[in-house]
């Protein structure tokens, strides 16, 4: 029964060997188109000079492919010592990794080279909506400051109308220097609260072009067609984005409220008291302090509420880098596995068949091992003896002098076979000279065998 399943298997190895070609040939083919689609992507030139190229380098390819497996398949399953086995696996490592390098990448460019692009496109996008959000953010910083210089001058005009009216602060009515000073005061944060309503519509204004600039970014991420004709439209869009988020980050209003806040203070000029007796001079002049006192403490908080704006991180200027359909593959690789694994799989697939032939070559030699030599001889080595043996018979030749011949003939077709063969099959050449040892030793066998029974017949 194990002669019968070795010989199934060996059957089995030849009818499916042109099977295993036509698959390496398949597999080499498929993964020159893929290469052939992914070269066009990263080479530069005329069309024409593009095709050929990317022929060239497709054909080379496929042709590397199917004959490293081919060489693979045919040798691998042969070898059988550790030391060969371990350096054809070796070989076969570093076969991989350069397939994988010429080829593979390419393979997945042409898969999702476009997808990865579009990838790369959407999360800038995300980058730019941010950029756009945070720099409108710190636009809009200064307009948090508008209630309170509002309420701030809306005091120092209340003020100046009770003076007016009913003389409160001095306790003299009229428009003296005290309703000057106040009134002066409440033009200035009147002026600041001004600057600051003009500057949050500009700042709508730019973030309202800024959001049609990520409408249209959006809409060529998404749109079908070629991805090189709107990856072109697509860095015209950001480049213009740009321009909008510096002259955000350029309008905000907080560096002229904080040097505003600083003029309050250091500026402040108290106009000379105007009063005809000296005691509304005094009043005046105590009355100016106190609304000294009060810009003061106005001053220094509008100061530190524009430090806090001022110390916010601004927005760093971006560069949108635009990436071919192989370096985004590359980059975008952990979003697109299956690509790549289809990808090495076109390339490394014939492997599989290789280890797959050493396994049914091994189990083959295992089997024949395991079987007796009467097993193993087949009908023409057993006609051979046959025949040697009745030479022996005929010519009254010795055994040790057949045996001798035997093994002369044997080694000089050895030394004629290992002259015509490569180096590679020179283990055939040992089996060969085991084969003829054995068939001397099934000769001996078969003589005496045959002595044996020629004495029987003489008794």
């Amino acid at each position: 029964m194990a002669l019968g399943a070795s010989r199934r298997l060996a059957d089995g190895v030849v009818a499916v060997e042109t099977m295993t070609r036509f698959a390496l040939a398949v597999l080499a083919l498929a993964s020159g188109v893929y290469t052939y689609l992914g070269a066009r992507t990263i080479l530069d030139g005329s069309p024409t000079a593009v095709f050929f190229a990317a022929i060239i380098y497709s054909a080379s390819v496929s042709v590397g492919i199917y004959a490293f497996w081919s060489y693979m398949a045919r040798f691998y399953p042969h070898v059988t010592n550790r030391t060969g086995r371990t350096a054809l696996l070796g070989v076969m490592a570093v076969g991989a990794a350069m397939i994988m390098a010429m080829s593979s990448w390419l393979n997945a460019a042409a898969l999702a080279g476009s997808a990865a692009v579009e990838q790369h496109l959407s999360e800038t996008v995300e980058d730019y909506t941010a950029d756009l959000d945070r720099a409108h953010q710190n636009a809009l910083a200064a307009q948090s400051l508008l209630p309170d210089i509002q309420r701030a001058g809306e005091r120092f005009a209340q003020l100046a109308g009770v003076e007016r009216q009913s003389g409160s602060l001095t306790g003299t009515t009229g428009s003296g220097s005290v309703v000057q000073l106040l009134t002066q005061m409440s033009a200035q944060m009147k002026s600041l609260e001004a600057g600051i309503n003009a500057s949050r519509e500009q700042v709508n204004d730019l973030f309202t072009q800024g959001q049609k600039r990520l409408e249209t970014m959006r809409s060529l991420v998404s749109a079908p067609g070629n991805i090189e004709p709107r990856a072109d439209q697509f860095s015209t869009e950001a480049v213009a984005l740009t321009g909008v988020i510096t002259s955000l980050a350029q309008t905000s209003i907080a560096p002229s409220i904080r040097r505003a806040a600083d003029d309050l203070s250091l500026g402040f000029i108290a106009p000379v008291p105007d009063g005809a007796a000296p005691d509304l001079v005094n009043r005046q002049n105590q009355v100016m302090e106190t609304v000294k006192a009060s810009v003061a403490s106005q001053s220094k908080a509008l100061a530190k509420a524009a430090d806090e704006i001022l110390s916010r991180p601004p927005v760093q200027e971006r560069r949108f880098v635009p990436l071919s359909p192989a370096a985004a593959v590359l980059t975008y690789a952990q979003d697109f596995i299956p690509a790549w694994a289809g990808a090495i799989s076109i390339d490394l697939l014939p492997g599989v068949m290789v280890f797959i032939l050493a396994v049914v070559h091994g189990a083959i030699r295992k089997q024949e091992q395991a079987l007796p030599f009467a097993d193993r001889i087949t009908a023409g080595e057993l006609l051979a003896a046959l025949e040697v043996q009745r030479a022996i018979a005929a010519n009254g030749m010795s055994l040790e002098a057949a045996t001798a011949r035997a093994e002369a003939r044997s080694e000089a077709a050895a030394e004629a076979k290992a002259d015509a063969d490569t180096d590679t099959e020179k283990p055939n050449e040992a089996r060969a000279k085991d084969e003829h040892s054995d068939e001397a030793n099934n000769i001996t066998s078969l003589d005496l065998k045959s002595r044996r029974d020629r004495s029987h017949e003489d008794r």
